[in-house]
């Protein structure tokens, strides 16, 4: 798995400060083409971008109650933007497929990708 993130500075940015159409543009052009890429080689599983983390919800037990918090939140500096799920030939492939988002146009977020495999449960729970 793939993982983007951004902040809600980031989301903010486009919005107020009025990223032009042309950037905008510029940013779907390239995830578009990068996905359909990914698509052609086969390699791509599933991609979802996320909405601004102000549109999220935060759910937590707190002392045996649910305690649900609006987005954003204070304490997170970035947030999941979005993921790609990539059935390619390692690690090696999944980190230089990683590494072209670091090319999208707009906002570059300090973490940049994030490589995560996804776990097999059940060979996990044997080990």
């Amino acid at each position: 798995m793939i993982l983007s993130y951004g902040s809600q500075r980031d989301y903010d940015a486009m919005s107020e400060t009025g990223a032009s159409a042309q950037d905008v543009a510029a940013i779907g052009d390239f995830l578009a083409k990068f996905t359909a890429e990914l698509a052609e080689s086969g390699e791509l599983v599933e991609t979802q971008g996320l909405t601004a983390p102000v549109l999220a919800r935060r759910v937590r037990l707190r002392d045996g109650a649910q305690v649900v918090t609006d987005g954003p939140f204070a304490e997170t500096e970035e947030v999941l933007a979005g993921y790609w799920i990539v059935e390619c030939d390692g690690i090696d492939r999944a980190t230089e497929i990683a590494a072209r988002l670091n090319e999208c146009p707009g906002p570059q977020p300090a973490a940049g990708t994030v490589i995560r495999p996804i776990a097999d449960w059940a060979e996990d729970v044997e080990h």
